[in-house]
């Protein structure tokens, strides 16, 4: 029998079509079957969610953090982010670091994060396979995994130039930065020849981790997430993109608005953020708030990102409100939070939207997610309930630990 959840008597607002006033979303074991106004027949036996009127939006999407691998509040024990050892660190996988346990988590919960891209640092020019996520649900990290094939994350600027300076090796300069970029591909251009030659010829070939990461990256398989906030850095990104030919995406993006009419030329899109930082190295003295108006404007499809645990997850639609003030349409803002994340990391037959086909990942706010005053009183991942109004007015999650009828893991 499927199991049916009806969220009923809100202000859908899908994101990706017109808002519905007083509305009801379906789900069907995990997936939205259904999107309209309140003469949708809800099936019988449905678990019945009532807004009450309120909004009833996607699941926001976080496309750049670090969350699970950089534990927030546990120090060096658990910070998993940057494997500093080699410079090429194609072979790395997040996934293989992340504690689903880690009270980021939650906090993602109670800012409206359902689904989060979760990426190595950016201490190596090449930090290693990112993967997406959902926030909670899971037995295991890999029961809510949405995509393993996301992207790699690479590094220009100064973290890498510091982390290998340092140590008095390469690379130690932007020059060398980008060398160790443009070798690591001639070489997987090298190893897809001789890996396609010997399957042709029927003939064994040892497989190497890092390069077949890189073969899947020149073959598409795999975007480019760039760690780039100067323009120049953001200009030798397209440039090694353009040489090798693989898919772009700008992160981070602070000088973004010097050159957002290339961006948009060569329709790069652009995950900005943080925004709620200091300007605490060079790269950032040009940090603004109103550069990712600047950017959007140009026609440059943008995200926004907390980059958690620098900014904490559920600020992130603290900096789209911010970024209201400065200029960026209402409208864009809620796409950057929803919508544009999913569509640039290829995500959006998943989510960030409440439209049929797209997973059950709802959200129910007390008002507009742009106005400040509101807050969170419902989470929905997968049409099941993760997080949901407490007898004392506030919120609680949905434990896991519930699931063998225990309050605590000891009791």
């Amino acid at each position: 029998m499927a199991r049916i959840l009806a969220v009923v008597n809100g202000r859908i607002v899908p994101v990706s079509a017109p808002v519905i006033e007083q509305g009801t979303v379906i789900v069907e074991d995990g997936v939205i079957t259904a999107v309209g106004d309140s003469d949708i027949a809800v099936p019988d036996g449905a678990e019945i969610v009532d807004a009450g009127g309120r909004w009833v939006l996607p699941g926001f999407v976080e496309a750049h953090g670090h969350l699970g691998v950089h534990e927030d509040g546990e120090g060096w024990s658990g910070n998993d982010t940057n494997e500093m050892t080699d410079p090429n660190g194609a072979r790395f996988r997040a996934l293989d670091g992340i504690d689903i346990d880690e009270v980021g988590f939650r906090d993602a919960l109670r800012g409206g994060v359902t689904s989060v891209v979760i990426k190595p640092g950016s201490g190596n020019p090449i930090g290693g396979r990112t993967v997406a996520i959902k926030t909670w649900g899971g037995r295991t990290v890999d029961e809510q995994v949405i995509a393993e094939n996301v992207s790699v994350k690479s590094a220009l600027g100064e973290n890498p130039k510091r982390v290998y300076g340092d140590k008095k090796q390469t690379p130690s300069t932007r020059l060398g930065v980008a060398s160790v970029l443009r070798e690591a591909f001639v070489a997987a251009q090298n190893y897809v020849a001789k890996r396609d030659a010997a399957a042709a010829k029927g003939e064994p070939f040892e497989r190497d981790l890092g390069k077949e990461t890189l073969a899947q990256v020149l073959d598409g398989t795999l975007l480019w997430d760039q760690h780039s906030h100067r323009h120049d850095d953001i200009v030798t990104a397209i440039r090694l993109a353009e040489e090798f030919g693989y898919r772009l995406v700008v992160n981070h993006g602070t000088e973004g608005h010097k050159i957002a009419d290339v961006l948009a030329e060569k329709n790069i899109p652009v995950i900005f953020g943080p925004m709620l930082t200091s300007r605490s190295k060079v790269e950032l003295r040009d940090r603004a708030i109103g550069a990712l108006a600047l950017i959007a404007e140009a026609g440059v499809t943008v995200a926004i990102t907390t980059d958690h645990p620098v900014v904490p997850i559920d600020q992130i639609r603290l900096q789209a409100i911010l970024a209201v003030r400065e200029g960026l349409p209402a409208t864009v803002a809620l796409e950057a939070l929803t919508t544009n994340p999913a569509s640039i990391l290829r995500l959006d037959e998943r989510v960030g939207a409440l439209e049929p086909g797209r997973d059950g990942d709802i959200v129910i706010w007390s008002g507009d997610p742009l106005a400040v005053e509101s807050r969170v009183e419902h989470v929905i991942i997968g049409g099941t309930t993760v997080l949901e109004p407490a007898p004392d007015g506030d919120v609680r999650v949905v434990e896991r630990w519930e699931r063998f009828g225990r309050s605590s893991w000891l009791r």
